[in-house]
C-alpha cells in the first residue's frame, strides 16, 4: 500500500521522534556497548544492541519473504569494509558517542556532541570532494566484489534465513556466556614415562578432545540457561513494578526494552523507506545546507550523483527523519527533566574534533556508520556490513586500550 507524499512526510518525522525517545530513554549508544563491555565488561548496553538486531532480523526477514520492503541493502564489499568500519571506530570512541548516540546527546543539550556533529559534517564535506580519486584509487581497488545478502544467497526463503541466522547468533552467544562461567580446565596431559612409550599420546588426544566438546555443549547449555533466567527476570522486573506509570516514563528504561521498540519502528521505516541510517542522510544534509548557502553542489560527483537523483538537491524523507531524532530525544529529556546545556571539557575538545572527522570520513569509507552497518546491516545479513561491523567493533577495542592505558581494560 503506497502513501501519499503527505503520509511519507508524517510517518518520516514519527519514526524520527520515535527513535530520539527511545534512544535517550535508554541511553542507548554502540560506543557505550562496546567500549563499557571491553572496558569493564558491563553488558547493560550490549544487551539491548543484541536483542534490538535478533528481533529486527526476525522482523525484517519476514518482511522481505512477504515483499513488504524497499530491498536489501548490498554495497560492494572487501578489505575497504573492514578499514571503513575501523576508522569509523576509532572516531566514535574517541568522540565519546557513536552516530546515533551524538543525535541524540545533541538534542539532550550536550554541546559538545554538537561540535562532533559539526566536525562529521566536515568529513562529509571533504570526502565529497575527495570522491572521485577515493572512488577510483579505494572502492574500485579495496572492495571488488558485488554487493552479497546471505538471504539471496541460501536456498531458503527469507524467514527461513533470518531464523537460522537469529538461532546461531543465540547460540554463539549462549556459548560465550556458558564458557566465561564454567570452572577453568584442569591442566594436565600425558607423563614422561607415556611420552617416551609412545602407548597413550593417540588415546590422550581422543580424550582431550572429548573433553573439549563436552566442555562447548556445556557451555552453550549453561548459557542458554542464564539467558532464559535473564529474560523470565527481565518479564517479571515489568510486570512486578509497582511505580506510578509517570515515573516509569520518567526513568531511565532498560536498554532491552528500548531494542526491542527500535527494532518495530525500524520494521515500519524498512517498509516506508528502507534500511535505517544515519551518516547518509547526515551527508545529504551538508550538501543541502551547502546548497542553501549557494554552493552549486549538483557539480560535486557525490552529491549530484550518488547522493540525490539527478542533481536534485531537496529534502528527503530521510532526512527528516534524522532531524525528528534529535527533537524526539529533546522532547524526552526535557519531560524527564535531564535536558540542560552542557558545556565540553577544554582539555576534551580535540577528541571531539578528530573523533568527528574521523566518524564523517569512516562512514562514508565503510559505506555506513553503526546504525547501518552493526544494526541495520547485520539484521540484513549484507557481507559488507559483517565486515564493517567487525572492523567498528576492532576500532573500539583498539582506541579503548588506547584511551584507558594507564588503567587497564579487563578484556
Amino acid at each position: 500500500m503506497a502513501l501519499s507524499p503527505v503520509g511519507y512526510v508524517a510517518v518520516s518525522i514519527a519514526v524520527g521522534l520515535s527513535f530520539g525517545v527511545l534512544l535517550q530513554k535508554a541511553r542507548f549508544c554502540f560506543v557505550s556497548a562496546f567500549r563499557d563491555f571491553v572496558a569493564f565488561k558491563d553488558t547493560r548496553v550490549l544487551k539491548g544492541v543484541l536483542v534490538g538486531v535478533a528481533v529486527m532480523t526476525v522482523f525484517w526477514s519476514v518482511q522481505a519473504t512477504f515483499g513488504y520492503f524497499r530491498g536489501f541493502w548490498t554495497p560492494a564489499w572487501g578489505l575497504g569494509s573492514l578499514l571503513g568500519g575501523f576508522v569509523f571506530g576509532l572516531g566514535m570512541t574517541l568522540a565519546g558517542g557513536c552516530a546515533s548516540g551524538t543525535l541524540y546527546r545533541a538534542g539532550q543539550g550536550y554541546l559538545q556532541f554538537w561540535l562532533v556533529l559539526l566536525f562529521m559534517f566536515v568529513g562529509y564535506v571533504l570526502f565529497a570532494f575527495a570522491f572521485p580519486v577515493a572512488e577510483t584509487y579505494y572502492f574500485a581497488t579495496l572492495n571488488p566484489f558485488e554487493g552479497r545478502t546471505l538471504y539471496l544467497s541460501v536456498p531458503f526463503s527469507p524467514a527461513i534465513t533470518g531464523a537460522l541466522a537469529v538461532a546461531i547468533g543465540l547460540l554463539a552467544y549462549a556459548f560465550v556466556r556458558g564458557r566465561s562461567q564454567l570452572p577453568d580446565e584442569p591442566s594436565g596431559g600425558a607423563g614422561d614415562d607415556d611420552a617416551a612409550s609412545g602407548t597413550s599420546v593417540g588415546a590422550d588426544t581422543r580424550a582431550q578432545a572429548s573433553i573439549g566438546r563436552v566442555r562447548s555443549l556445556s557451555a552453550v547449555s549453561v548459557g542458554l540457561r542464564g539467558i532464559v533466567d535473564g529474560t523470565i527476570a527481565y518479564g517479571r522486573g515489568i510486570v512486578d513494578d509497582d511505580r506510578p506509570l509517570a515515573k516509569r516514563l520518567r526513568d531511565p528504561w532498560d536498554a532491552r526494552t528500548a531494542g526491542v521498540a527500535m527494532a518495530i519502528v525500524a520494521s515500519l521505516w524498512f517498509w516506508v523507506h528502507g534500511h535505517w541510517a544515519i551518516t547518509g542522510s547526515e551527508a545529504r544534509w551538508a550538501g543541502y545546507l551547502l546548497a542553501g548557502a549557494g554552493y552549486d553542489v549538483a557539480s560535486v560527483d557525490y552529491w549530484g550523483s550518488v547522493l540525490f537523483r539527478d542533481g536534485d538537491i531537496t529534502l528527503t524523507i530521510d532526512m527528516l527523519m534524522i532531524a525528528s531524532l534529535i527533537v524526539g530525544s529533546f522532547l524526552a529529556a526535557y519531560a524527564s527533566g535531564d535536558f540542560r546545556i552542557r558545556r565540553p571539557k577544554r582539555r576534551r575538545v580535540p577528541n571531539y574534533v578528530i573523533g568527528g572527522l574521523l566518524m564523517g570520513v569512516g562512514s562514508r569509507l565503510a559505506a555506513g556508520c553503526n546504525i547501518a552497518n552493526l544494526f541495520s546491516g547485520v539484521a540484513l545479513l549484507s557481507v559488507h556490513s559483517f565486515l564493517a561491523g567487525a572492523g567498528i567493533i576492532l576500532g573500539v577495542y583498539v582506541m579503548t586500550h588506547y584511551m584507558y592505558r594507564e588503567v587497564g581494560c579487563a578484556i
